[in-house]
């Protein structure tokens, strides 16, 4: 359970690095890149101990796995309540075909 509470707060800081400066386009992009960069560290600060953690509990591609299905569901509820974009179908069946994989790396 702690690792996967690292890993989506690792997840949050993740994706505003990442995304978050979209919202801010008329920032320079030096500065987005810093702030970017910045985020970015408080990142790794929990990604790190979550795989360190995790490890021998998880495999390693099950780690990975379970970090990119946070990653999509961070991802989703960001890009709905934080830029305003909502999901298409196209991008629920293809959340559904990762949550098929998910399926067969577990198993």
């Amino acid at each position: 359970m702690r690792t996967v509470l690292l890993l989506t707060l690792s997840n949050v800081f993740m994706t505003f690095a990442w995304y978050g400066h979209l919202r801010y386009r008329d920032v320079s992009l030096w500065k987005a890149v810093l702030v970017s960069w910045s985020i970015a560290f408080l990142e790794y600060c929990f990604q790190v101990p979550a795989n360190r953690i995790g490890y021998g509990q998880f495999s390693v591609a099950q780690l990975k796995t379970l970090q990119e299905v946070i990653t999509l569901i961070v991802f989703s509820v960001f890009s709905y309540g934080y830029l305003g974009e909502s999901l298409r179908w196209n991008d629920w069946v293809g959340f559904g075909f990762i949550a098929l994989a998910v399926f067969f790396i577990f198993k």
